[in-house]
């Protein structure tokens, strides 16, 4: 029985090997994937109804993210890139960490997003005048470099060094420069529920001592008067940060920044307001030209090349650099 089954299925695969064949090369051609990705020009996340403060007050135009498409890089995406203007093909290697997987930077970016609500909810309350009150602060480690001497893993939260409670990269920063090279530093954290001990031990590098790890500061607050952001599975990174303050505060003052036009923008910021450099904005601001808006906001440091681009291709959109919330808010004040 077993030998006549072998004889049908050699027979069939002898009949009709090239039909075979020519589904396995399509099946590879769409699904295999290569060891890069395409980057092409964005869209706009629309925050106005994502954003929702307690009795706060309505926003006439709209403010939106800014967010760079990114595809798989399977062969058509990789063809294509050949053919459509602004479709650039990007090594793994430059937007994955060598000792990280792709599931692990996906984490580190949606910690990253979680850090940069929290920075633009606190930054807008403050700018407000309104009250809110952190309650909790969490370090995770979300980079690890090849040199680091540690046993200490992946998001894990940092909870003492040395002693000391610190939950910030510029704390734990000030802490090693207290070292020498060679000195073992110890450290307690917090992995999947459980304080544990650990180590990390300091090493030269160009920039001075270090022991080789990234922190990302996450909050808890309470808030006066409450707000709800709504976001998507598929969404991560520190990059949509600044707009989001922008919508915030726009709901806690009765003054409409947005003067009924359509505002895009990019750019990370801290909980102090500082507004921080991206990455894609070439393709952010393609984006926001295709989704027809009329302003383009972005960190100074990107300005330039911003700039450069609006040149080139002749876009039809104002560009604005700025480095705070609050220029960001006096910046509209006067579009």
């Amino acid at each position: 029985m077993f030998n006549k089954a072998y004889e049908e299925i050699k027979s069939f695969i002898k009949e009709n090997y090239k039909f075979l064949i020519f589904w396995i090369l399509l099946l590879a051609f769409f699904y295999i994937e290569l060891p890069y990705k395409v980057y092409r020009p964005g869209g706009m996340v629309v925050l106005n109804n994502r954003i929702e403060v307690e009795n706060g007050y309505e926003t006439e135009g709209s403010l939106g993210m800014a967010y760079v498409s990114v595809v798989k890089g399977n062969l058509p995406f990789l063809l294509a890139s050949y053919i459509f203007p602004n479709w650039d093909i990007v090594s793994n290697k430059e937007v994955v960490n060598e000792n990280e997987t792709w599931e692990e930077t996906i984490k580190s970016d949606k910690i990253a997003m979680k850090q940069s609500i929290d920075n633009a909810i606190i930054s807008a309350y403050h700018l407000a005048n309104k009250e809110i009150n952190i309650t909790k602060e969490e370090g995770h480690v979300t980079y690890i470099d090849d040199e680091a001497d540690t046993d200490i893993k992946l998001f894990d939260i940092l909870v003492s060094v040395e002693g000391q409670n610190i939950s910030k990269l510029e704390e734990l920063r000030e802490i090693i420069k207290t070292h020498q090279v060679g000195d073992i530093v110890k450290m307690k954290v917090n992995r999947d529920g459980k304080e544990i001990e650990a180590y990390a031990k300091v090493y030269d590098t160009e920039l001075g001592p270090k022991i080789g790890l990234a922190i990302t500061t996450t909050y808890e607050y309470d808030e006066v008067p409450k707000v709800e952001i709504k976001t998507k599975e598929n969404e991560s990174g520190p990059s949509g940060g600044l707009m989001m303050s922008l919508a915030i505060y726009n709901n806690l003052v009765p003054e409409d920044i947005s003067h009924n036009k359509k505002i895009i923008g990019t750019g990370t910021i801290d909980n102090e307001g500082n507004v921080g450099e991206i990455g894609g904005v070439k393709y952010k601001l393609i984006g926001a030209v295709k989704n027809h808006c009329d302003v383009f906001l972005c960190p100074m440091g990107n300005l330039e090349e911003a700039l450069k681009v609006k040149e080139e291709q002749h876009l039809d959109i104002e560009v604005i650099g700025v480095s705070s919330l609050e220029e960001a808010i006096n910046q509209l004040k006067n579009v």
